[in-house]
């Protein structure tokens, strides 16, 4: 994180860790193309890209404790905007689990959808990704429009609403996307590599 610590100034992360039964654990082995791509909305732009993020804030002249100027009517400072706090997905995504019809998980972060959700693939698949297809919070038009950044690094960098990526079969997806709202239909895994934005 360039320029970000002082000399001599160090941060100091913590995490969890988990264990899975071996018969329950989703690998993304039985992914196949026709396979569907379900988008969980994010909360912002949650813990990635902030280096950045800080360079379009010093661009935009604007301070942390301006109104976000995106705000369609309510009243964030951008700082308030800038820092929403990460949505957790953990009991959400368990309880889609629990009821099938899940066969790979990609969490959008650094990378964002071009990095992330092609992790999740065996050898031969790739995604097309639906772009409309879901609502871009303005946060993310608003950090495009000031720092002038063309789509294809918009999409690399950010979640861009979507903060987890959920592979299911076809006969589950109306189901998980009806119990889920707000969830969105953002794609469909193909046969070739990478992740298309169509």
């Amino acid at each position: 994180m360039p320029d970000f610590y002082a000399e001599g100034e160090y941060d100091l992360g913590g995490f969890a860790m988990g264990v899975v039964d071996k018969d329950k654990l989703i690998d993304g082995e039985n992914i196949v193309e026709g396979d569907i791509l379900i988008g969980l909305p994010s909360s912002g732009v949650h813990s990635n890209g902030f280096s950045l993020v800080r360079r379009v804030l010093d661009k935009s002249g604007l301070s942390l404790t301006d109104e976000f100027p995106g705000n369609n009517g309510k009243t964030n400072t951008l700082g308030e905007t800038l820092m929403t706090p990460t949505v957790i997905y953990v009991k959400q995504v368990l309880e889609i689990i629990g009821k099938g019809g899940v066969k790979g998980l990609a969490h959008i972060t650094g990378g964002g959808f071009t990095d992330n959700i092609p992790r999740v693939f065996p050898s031969g698949l790739g995604a097309n990704i639906f772009t409309g297809s879901w609502e871009v919070p303005p946060v993310f038009k608003w950090l495009q429009q000031v720092g002038k950044i063309e789509d294809a690094e918009m999409m690399r960098t950010f979640n861009m609403g979507v903060g987890m990526v959920l592979v299911v079969s076809k006969e589950a997806a109306d189901r998980i996307i009806e119990e889920a709202n707000p969830a969105y239909r953002i794609g469909e895994v193909i046969q070739g590599k990478g992740v298309h934005y169509v």
